[in-house]
């Protein structure tokens, strides 16, 4: 009597099971890459608008009084909130302006942070 070679039936589920596992698991790594990469994208128009706004102020020779100011804005079609903290600096001549871009919302999440200085108008370049 030949003996015929092959799977059985219980060697097939097993290898379906494994193949179900690992789909699933590529599924869910796919999902979080995406949602990895739209996160990033937002970060980085946070970055550029908080950069923007800060090379506005030292472009225009804004002199901002000391304190904190809030603000929304659009960019990309997204709508952003934005929060400019001015404090005074052992230097007359100079302020401290620390940009923050914020996800709308009542939330508190930070997107993008920047620290940057502006010079007083009446100091010659």
């Amino acid at each position: 009597m030949r003996q015929q070679g092959g799977f059985t039936l219980f060697e097939v589920l097993v290898a379906l099971a494994i193949m179900a596992v690992a789909l699933a698991a590529l599924l869910r790594a796919s999902g979080v890459a995406a949602d990895n990469s739209e996160q990033m994208k937002q970060r980085m128009i946070a970055t550029w608008e908080a950069q923007n706004q800060l090379a506005l102020m030292q472009a225009r020779r804004e002199w901002p009084g000391p304190g904190l100011q809030e603000g929304e804005m659009q960019s990309d079609g997204r709508r952003l909130r934005w929060e400019r903290e001015v404090s005074e600096t052992p230097n007359g001549n100079f302020r401290k302006v620390i940009l923050r871009v914020l996800q709308p919302g009542s939330q508190r999440y930070v997107l993008a942070e920047i620290t940057g200085f502006v010079r007083s108008p009446e100091v010659q370049p």
